[in-house]
């Protein structure tokens, strides 16, 4: 029997990326879906992805209020009930002290951890009556800096911090949160942060002899261990932040 069958899952950032990764293998897995994003395009094409009605979409800006509550509402509607949490959905801008405006430092906030609590805040009384899972996307900068990664750093260190804190309180209601901490993924992440095609696919090589184990990473790695945290297998699991990673974080900076 799939890992999933009966669940309900509401992913975040789900039109590209980890998100619609994870999202495509949770429906895979017998899980209805819900994502969410800013543009209609790539969500339709993920849902276009599975069976009909398998994923449906829900249009909305993780940083608006009134649309957050939309979202949760929506999904709790479609799906009768939440199961899974996947926040996913963020940005990465380069900067350091002296270029990182206040500007991208608020914007890198709000999207990669004030939204992450306020969207958690919202479903937690589902996920509580179904004792669901949370997942968080951090970083393999979230445990440690990088030079030139100031805010993304410094958010990613919250999203770690924030999952701990949200397992020790959401344990006694049987909520599980963990998070995952990717090296470099081959995504749209360090395009849409300003990189240029020439010095991505020289990055991706260099990523070569970054990670320990010779590769970096696909978004495929990453939804794999997202789909074991939520199973039942990992059911003694909370408060995690799993390296998946490609051994980055034992490499020294370079």
């Amino acid at each position: 029997m799939p890992e999933l069958t009966g669940k309900r899952a509401l992913v975040t950032g789900g039109g590209s990326g980890i998100g619609r990764e994870i999202a495509l293998l949770f429906a895979g897995e017998g899980a209805r879906v819900v994502i969410a994003g800013r543009r209609q395009a790539p969500l339709a094409e993920t849902a276009a992805a599975v069976p009909a009605g398998t994923i449906q979409c829900v249009t909305a800006d993780v940083t608006r209020e009134e649309d957050r509550i939309r979202l949760v509402a929506s999904a709790v509607e479609i799906l009768s009930g939440l199961d899974i949490l996947v926040n996913s959905a963020g940005i990465l801008e380069s900067g350091s002290i002296q270029s990182t405006d206040l500007n991208a430092w608020d914007r890198t906030m709000d999207i990669n951890v004030r939204s992450l609590f306020a969207l958690t805040r919202l479903a937690a009384p589902h996920l509580t009556a179904a004792r669901g899972n949370i997942i968080n996307l951090s970083s393999v900068a979230g445990p440690r800096p990088y030079p030139g990664l100031l805010a993304y750093c410094v958010s990613k260190a919250a999203v770690d911090q924030l999952t701990r804190c949200l397992s020790l309180e959401l344990a006694p209601h049987g909520v599980r949160v963990n998070a995952l901490n990717p090296g470099v993924v081959v995504t749209n992440l360090h395009r849409t942060g300003g990189m240029s095609e020439t010095d991505y696919a020289a990055f991706l090589e260099r990523g070569k002899s970054t990670h320990p184990i010779g590769r970096v990473g696909t978004p495929a790695d990453v939804a794999a261990l997202a789909l074991f945290l939520v199973s039942e297998k990992a059911g003694w699991i909370t408060g995690g932040t799993f390296s998946v990673d490609g051994g980055r974080a034992l490499a020294s900076a370079r």
